[in-house]
């Protein structure tokens, strides 16, 4: 029998590489394929990329950051294709109205900004600090994540800051999940913290709630070992 298949959605900035720790440790127990994050600037019309592409009819689904907003986004519009979910280090909430939803359009067009006058080297500098623990500064993980960065273009990321100045809210979405899902979250992650993942648990029927320690936003690479056993005790939870 084929070992089921894992969508694995990368976040922001990121590609393939965000989820290779995932890829090797869970070999033995799951087919995985990551999904696009670009070329669309909305994340309805990427989650519907997904579910074309996707090399299988039912799939167990995981996201990280804005990937699990586009995960959300698959679960609204085709929750039967779905066997189990994983959220990390996300949110489901719009943007806010008033100042601050101004606030963070100004941050992002800001940053975008770099990006189109000095290059992705330039936004990695001033992006990832925030996105990792201070521990992890100048280590060859952070390297890796700096190049990874680098490897996007100004223009996916012009769609991406798009998408997610757009984002829908995903309450209703939360309220409709009916698979295993696991909220997992890096305990000293700032921009999307665990108070928010413990608020989206509680509204996840049949949910598991994880918060690692000694990480931040970049779970994946900065804990890979807590994070792919995680994973691997989602993938065995009963349906």
């Amino acid at each position: 029998m084929a070992a089921p298949l894992l969508v694995l959605v990368p976040g922001l900035l990121c590609d393939d590489s965000v989820w290779q720790p995932q890829i090797a440790g869970l070999a033995d127990r799951a087919r995985c394929w990551v999904a696009p994050n670009d070329g669309h600037d909305s994340l309805p019309a990427l989650a519907a990329e997904l579910l074309r592409q996707a090399p299988a009819e039912r799939f167990a689904l995981a996201g990280h950051s804005m990937g699990g907003r586009i995960a959300l986004e698959v679960m609204r519009q085709a929750p039967e294709r779905v066997e189990r979910l994983a959220l990390l280090d996300t949110g489901w909430q719009p943007r806010a109205g008033g100042e601050a939803g101004e606030a963070e359009r100004r941050q992002r067009l800001a940053l975008l900004a770099v990006a189109r006058e000095s290059g992705m080297a330039g936004v990695a500098l001033r992006w990832l600090p925030g996105m990792v623990r201070p521990a992890a500064h100048g280590t060859a993980v952070y390297a890796q994540m700096q190049a990874m960065v680098e490897r996007r273009t100004p223009t996916q990321f012009a769609a991406q800051v798009q998408a997610l100045l757009d984002r829908p809210d995903a309450s209703d979405v939360l309220a409709r999940i009916a698979c295993p899902t696991l909220v997992l979250c890096g305990e000293q992650d700032q921009w999307s913290p665990p108070d928010r993942h413990t608020a989206m648990a509680a509204l996840i029927h049949r949910s598991r709630l994880v918060l690692v320690p000694d990480c931040s936003h970049m779970s994946t690479l900065e804990q890979p070992a807590a994070v792919t056993a995680a994973l691997a005790d989602w993938l065995t939870a009963p349906c």
